[in-house]
């Protein structure tokens, strides 16, 4: 059931292992624990993602829906595990797909 959101609170976040240490256009990240991954495929709805990339480093984002140009996860500044500082990006989010319960994100370019 689609939820509204207006920022990270504990009960819309959710976690999303990335295959990487960082995002880039066609990176895949690994939504998890949400209700109804099906619906939120068919037709996603704005929520708090908790990043955690490959390196363990972590980053409280954001996915934002309804947006004229589509659906954009913005994720602030973070350190990955390396020490390298990656700063404030915002992601187009190129596609939705449901694979074995959970909902995979395939990032597409800047926002």
């Amino acid at each position: 059931m689609p939820q509204p959101a207006t920022g990270p609170t504990e009960a819309n976040t959710f976690p999303a292992l990335c295959a990487h240490t960082h995002l880039f256009p066609g990176a895949r990240c690994r939504l998890q624990g949400l209700p109804d991954p099906h619906a939120f495929t068919a037709a996603p709805w704005s929520i708090g993602v908790d990043l955690r990339f490959s390196d363990d480093a972590a980053a409280a984002a954001e996915l934002r829906t309804g947006g004229p140009d589509g659906p954009v996860l913005t994720v602030p500044p973070y350190t990955t595990g390396a020490g390298t500082r990656i700063g404030e990006r915002a992601w187009f989010v190129r596609e939705f797909t449901w694979v074995d319960g959970e909902v995979e994100l395939r990032i597409g370019g800047h926002a």
